[in-house]
């Protein structure tokens, strides 16, 4: 990859290996002795950092994939199973879901840096369009991992995507009807989304080989922009970059563990947490925040065609940079005007992806256009007209003159770049939240949970009191699918034993079978048994409640949001405060009343509530004081039951909680003492190179 190398190893059993396959030799001329340049700064590590999550991303989806049915009809039981019943499987989950986005956070920042320090320039130019090649795969690995839990957004979300090939002249109908199997999106599509995303992460890994080899023939670039020129230019890869990346790679999993352990559902959609219902379409279907941007293009465009047209250019064109941006200065640093255009031009993105969760209405969608044309002229025109009359500053003859002389300004430190990534991070978050705000319902009022913060904990007997609500008010409409019995004296759960666990179960009466005789049978319930539903079926169920099917409890508290607004969903994420599926549903108990407002129509059959989207819902008051008794001596009021049975619901949605935040604490303090610990060695490492 980087020559021939005359490395030998000293151990007879590795020199016999060597002289037959030379991998030592490679290896240790490709990440060993391979000359770097001294001048790198920290936004060279996410090199480092996207081949780790890459790994990570390929370790932990094979391991969910042993336990994933891709089938319609299984989907998405099969990964709430996942992370209720696999050993560690929500923490399986939570890393390859939160590292789909890390991923993409890493990348977007190799990319501008890429960017601003002309690193797609001569001699790189094969180097970067490999780039660009990996960042479309990516693209197109993500699109299909989202689709895979078959939630609403995961159904809807791949139904609005694929349509988009159907803009395609003469062979757009073909191509849809291939990707989906048949004539909708379904089982096929589904199938057909589980193989390719469980293969394209290794064509990935093959095009990341050939990108890394491609760098170690052109050469790294560096902030200067200046080509080594003599060994005082260099440094060896190992341990000078490799104790970089790694202190690096401990930065970025502290941003990466605080998602996972902390809040795995800042950057997801509640609807995902609703089972795919091809009969319901989302009020507002929107992509991860990692595709906002280029959702805003297509969007701005009235014309469908033009629209794809324009989205899939809009990636397209990065493949053409290296003859678009003529300048022979490579680096922004040195270049005045490309360097305030650049700025400008990441406002741009930031901006579209913002306007890519609005709705496409009004003035969001003059925005967008007026973006779009900016997004493009940077590429088409500024770039072009800045290589011809742009006068950038001298350049440093060499990199250790540059080094003495500390000529331009300083790269950005890590923590700054921490600090912008999460701030960008919860624009995006905020602005998701906005496009999934409920039209013509007011916001529901905060509460202090018990189980919110980094130490937030259960309340047993909240739990216990929810319980009781739930089995004498909501059971009679409202199953738990998920949540088996043997869960209530689970570790993190309500505090029962395994025999009051058994005696609750018992008093259920379930229906089982075939027997001997081929009949069904009613039995006792076991400690393995699922709670169970109230109705044979959803015909049943909507046919005894006007027509709307009252919805499955166990993850009600994760499928309900509603917006924060600006600036609270910044406050949100340093606070961790994710708890707007309890507040929600906490609202909506106690939201009921008797005496519509003026102004306010309510279809006959149904009820007025404050909190809930249009304020007309099927479902009468289920709460009233003193409905029922708790032996505990706390308050019987309509507050007290809301409360109570929201804690239960969040631990029927989050079973493993307080295991998730109590071995979020210890991953925290390990990555802490071994990023100081990696500081400190780099520091020693560099003391000499400096």
């Amino acid at each position: 990859m980087s020559g021939p190398s005359d490395y030998q190893p000293s151990n007879p059993a590795l020199q016999w290996i060597e002289r037959r396959l030379p991998i030592f030799g490679l290896m240790h001329s490709s990440f060993v002795a391979y000359p770097t340049p001294r001048n790198l700064n920290y936004w060279w590590t996410f090199g480092a950092i996207l081949s780790f999550m890459l790994g990570i991303q390929i370790l932990t989806g094979v391991i969910l994939a042993m336990h994933y049915t891709p089938h319609a009809d299984l989907a998405f039981k099969s990964v709430e199973l996942i992370v209720r019943d696999v050993n560690y499987g929500w923490l399986l989950r939570n890393m390859h879901a939160v590292g789909a986005s890390m991923f993409f956070v890493a990348v977007y920042v190799h990319m501008f840096r890429g960017l601003y320090y002309g690193s797609y320039k001569e001699p790189r130019e094969v180097l970067w369009i490999l780039g660009v090649i990996i960042y479309l795969l990516m693209m197109a690995t993500g699109f299909m991992g989202y689709v895979l839990p078959w939630g609403q957004m995961s159904f809807w979300g791949a139904t609005v995507i694929t349509n988009l090939f159907s803009a395609i002249p003469y062979f757009g109908e073909s191509i849809v009807t291939l990707l989906w199997g048949g004539y909708s999106v379904g089982n096929p599509t589904l199938n057909r989304f589980f193989s390719l995303h469980y293969l394209l992460p290794f064509l990935i890994a093959g095009v990341v080989v050939l990108h890394v080899w491609a760098l170690h023939v052109a050469g790294q670039n560096n902030p200067d922009g200046v080509e080594p020129k003599s060994e005082k230019d260099t440094v060896l890869f190992t341990p000078h970059a490799t104790i970089k990346d790694m202190f690096g790679v401990a930065c970025f999993m502290l941003l990466y563990a605080w998602f996972i352990f902390y809040m795995p559902n800042y950057l997801g959609d509640a609807d995902n947490y609703i089972p795919a219902n091809p009969g319901v379409t989302p009020p507002h279907i929107v992509p991860e925040w990692y595709y906002l941007p280029f959702y805003a293009i297509l969007r701005s465009i009235p014309n469908k065609l033009a629209g794809v047209i324009a989205m899939f250019g809009a990636i397209i064109i990065l493949c053409f940079l290296p003859w678009l941006d003529a300048a022979k200065t490579k680096s922004s640093k040195y270049r005045p005007l490309a360097k305030q255009f650049f700025w400008i031009f990441v406002v741009v993105c930031i901006l579209l992806g913002y306007l890519g969760a609005q709705p496409p209405e009004g003035i969001y969608v003059v925005a967008g256009r007026v973006l779009t044309v900016c997004y493009f002229a940077y590429f088409l025109i500024v770039l072009p007209l800045l290589s011809r009359i742009e006068k950038p500053r001298p350049v440093p003859n060499s990199i250790s003159d540059a080094v003495l002389a500390k000529t331009g300004s300083r790269s950005t430190p890590m923590v700054s770049t921490a600090i912008v990534l999460a701030l960008a991070g919860s624009l995006f978050a905020g602005s998701v939240d906005s496009a999934k705000a409920s039209e013509g319902s007011d916001q529901p009022p905060g509460n202090k949970w018990s189980f919110s913060g980094p130490f937030g904990k259960f309340d047993r007997g909240a739990l216990q009191r929810g319980l009781k609500v739930y089995k004498e008010v909501c059971a009679s409409c409202h199953g738990l699918s998920y949540v088996a019995f043997r869960n209530l004296a689970e570790p993190g759960g309500p505090g029962y034993s395994v025999a009051q666990a058994a005696a609750f179960a018992s008093e259920y009466k379930l229906k089982d079978g075939p027997n001997d005789a081929g009949d069904m049978f009613e039995r006792a319930g076991r400690p393995a048994d699922y709670f169970p539903s109230p109705f044979p079926n959803e015909q049943a169920a909507r046919a005894a409640n006007g027509g709307a099917a009252p919805p499955d409890l166990s993850l009600i508290t994760k499928a309900r949001s509603y917006k924060r607004g600006f600036p609270w969903f910044v406050f949100d994420f340093f606070s961790q405060y994710q708890e707007q599926g309890p507040d929600y549903v906490s609202a909506v108990l106690q939201g009921f009343d008797d005496h519509v407002p003026e102004g306010v129509t309510i279809p006959e059959g149904s009820y007025y509530n404050k909190y809930f989207p249009g304020h007309a819902i099927k479902m009468p008051k289920p709460l009233s004081d003193g409905q029922v008794t708790y032996d505990d001596g706390s308050p019987a009021t309509v507050a007290q039951y809301a409360k109570d049975v929201t804690t239960f619901l969040m631990w029927t949605a989050e079973p493993h909680m307080e295991a998730r935040k109590r071995l979020g604490f210890q991953v925290f303090v390990f990555l802490i003492l071994f990023a100081g610990l990696m500081y400190f060695t780099k520091k020693k490492v560099w003391a000499d190179s400096h």
